[in-house]
């Protein structure tokens, strides 16, 4: 739309696509609520007030409107499933916009992961920003599928115009130490938002960190590691994921001196949780119920999320913003009862009113089980000691504890001890046929007998097996087909969950993937898992950036001292 046309809609001289009348509009700008007509032309919003005329008006009735969410940080391959179907689950809660990381796939296929990604998420209802993964792989402690250097990221920032900034900068010790890798991705992207990940980092070594020009952060776990970082300058990105829950405890950050630089992301989001509880929504309710003020929680999901990526055409209900907006009937509980993206309504009570498009994406290689040597893959752990290291999951978290059990041993191999609720947990490179193997323990998973395999293993992305004895921890593994989830119990696969889009994401519609993930959690429990999601858990224990042991196919890591150690 020509700008001179625009203006004689934005004065009223001629007629709008669309008016909003009886609208009590939630004001970010000014805290306020706001009763006024919103009318739209072109895909954005051309004025508020009265006396606009269109050619379709809709009378709200006094509902209320606010801008579309914005979701600060996620990895949609965490859905487990692809765009389309995200955009399914998120959209009609009100979601109109995610900056996403596409580390994930990119940890397994390169820079062909990220162009899937970018083609799978055109003509959406869902505006998708794709931030450049900087961290493939996240470090040189585990074996990623592929790996993108400082150049290579210039050039999808250089030929992807959808390609919005630097993703989470997860290797903090290389920044902090100067690596100059890292610091040539940093500087490929410093003219644009430089996303952080710097858990636990503190003091002198936080303020290098920052100096590097990092701006947010999404790692943060009490209340005092985010106000010494908010002071610092960064914006806090509070994260409520399906197995980091962070938001109660960070909500009382929140106040009328910091409101402005906070944002909420769910990072890692299941099906079951996107279906049921929802996204960033979810997060906006339960501040409200926290005692934060309906115009603040909104704040924090819409306007602040778009000072901080530069998103300088939505984030607020004002003339030249887009017309992205979620219509709800309670400031004190709100749910979306209409959407609308770019000035066109896409979702009603709950449901998208129209298909999502299926956008013709590069295919990818496909993750098999021929990629694993399986007579080269030994499971054994020889019983040098008895006091051996064991990584303390912690339910609700990512970072685990570092502790030590006495294990017993048969035939000079150190068995797993479920009295005692120790597991043996095996990482088996997937990618490049190398038959590498990291053994050890892990404790909190409850299994009484079984394992549970998955491929879905944050960032690298190999097989990952925790079980109670070695065959069925084979009968787990082999059963994912080196393309999925998997629980098995001895010689008998109990449920699985095929993912062929690089072992990550299911081909099926979204609420096909919730109900066989929810079988998978069922046979995992029959087997004594007490985790709410055991699954989603497994998936971090092998992320060696996250305090403090972590296991990956090289080995056992601790994180904080950020090398490999002895079992």
């Amino acid at each position: 739309m020509e700008m001179s046309e625009l203006l004689s809609i934005a004065r009223g001289d001629a007629p709008a696509d669309l008016v909003l009348t009886n609208a009590r509009i939630v004001n970010v700008y000014s805290g306020e609520i706001e009763n006024a007509d919103i009318a739209i032309a072109g895909g954005v919003i051309v004025g508020i007030g009265g006396g606009y005329r269109a050619k379709e008006t809709i009378d709200l009735g006094g509902a209320f409107v606010a801008p579309g969410l914005i979701d600060a940080h996620v990895h949609i391959e965490s859905s487990l499933c692809t765009p389309p179907q995200f955009a399914r689950a998120v959209v009609p809660r009100g979601v109109t916009t995610v900056v996403t990381d596409p580390h994930e796939i990119a940890n397994v296929a390169g820079a062909a992961g990220v162009e899937y990604m970018i083609a799978s998420s055109r003509n959406l209802p869902l505006d998708v920003i794709i931030m450049a993964p900087s961290c493939v792989p996240a470090t040189n402690m585990a074996t990623s599928g592929a790996s993108l250097s400082a150049l290579e990221l210039s050039k999808l920032r250089d030929q992807h115009p959808a390609v919005h900034g630097l993703a989470e900068v997860m290797n903090y010790p290389g920044v902090i130490n100067a690596d100059p890798e890292v610091l040539a991705k940093i500087s490929a992207f410093k003219d644009r938002p430089i996303d952080g990940h710097a858990p636990g980092v503190r003091g002198n070594a936080l303020n290098a960190y920052i100096a590097a020009g990092i701006g947010s952060d999404h790692e943060c776990v009490t209340v005092e590691e985010a106000r010494e970082k908010l002071s610092r300058g960064l914006y806090i990105l509070i994260r409520e994921a399906s197995n980091a829950h962070n938001l109660h405890t960070l909500l009382p950050l929140v106040n009328e001196k910091t409101n402005r630089r906070i944002c909420f992301c769910t990072d890692d989001r299941q099906p079951r949780d996107l279906l049921g509880d929802g996204s960033v929504d979810h997060m906006v309710r339960e501040a409200i119920k926290f005692g934060i003020a309906p115009v603040d929680a909104f704040r924090l999901a819409t306007l602040n999320t778009a000072e901080w990526f530069g998103l300088t055409d939505r984030g607020a209900i004002a003339p030249g913003k887009r017309a992205d907006l979620m219509v709800f009937d309670d400031l004190n509980a709100p749910s979306a009862k209409l959407v609308v993206s770019q000035g066109r309504i896409v979702a009603r009570d709950g449901a998208l009113t129209g298909n999502v498009a299926q956008n013709k994406a590069p295919r990818l290689a496909a993750a098999v089980s021929s990629t694993i040597d399986w007579d080269r893959i030994d499971l054994r752990i020889p019983a040098r000691t008895n006091r051996v290291k064991v990584i303390g999951s912690i339910e609700g978290q990512l970072i685990t504890n570092s502790l030590e059990r006495n294990l017993p041993s048969m035939n000079g191999e150190l068995c797993a001890d479920t009295s005692q609720d120790v597991l043996k947990m095996v990482v088996i490179e997937r990618h490049h046929r190398s038959g590498r193997v990291g053994r050890g323990f892990i404790y909190g998973f409850a299994l009484k007998r079984g394992a549970i395999a998955g491929t879905v293993a944050h960032d690298h992305h190999n097989l990952v097996i925790i079980g109670a004895d070695d065959e069925s921890m084979r009968t787990a593994a082999r059963a994912t087909d080196g393309a999925g989830l998997s629980v098995a119990d001895g010689s008998k696969v109990l449920a699985t969950l095929p993912l062929p889009v690089a072992g990550l994401m299911s081909d099926r519609p979204i609420e096909e993937v919730r109900d066989v993930y929810a079988a998978l959690i069922t046979a995992a429990k029959s087997l004594g898992a007490m985790m709410a999601d055991p699954f989603m858990a497994m998936s971090f224990m092998a992320l060696e950036v996250i305090p403090s042991l972590k296991l990956t196919d090289m080995g056992l890591v601790d994180v904080e001292q950020f090398r490999i150690v002895d079992l």
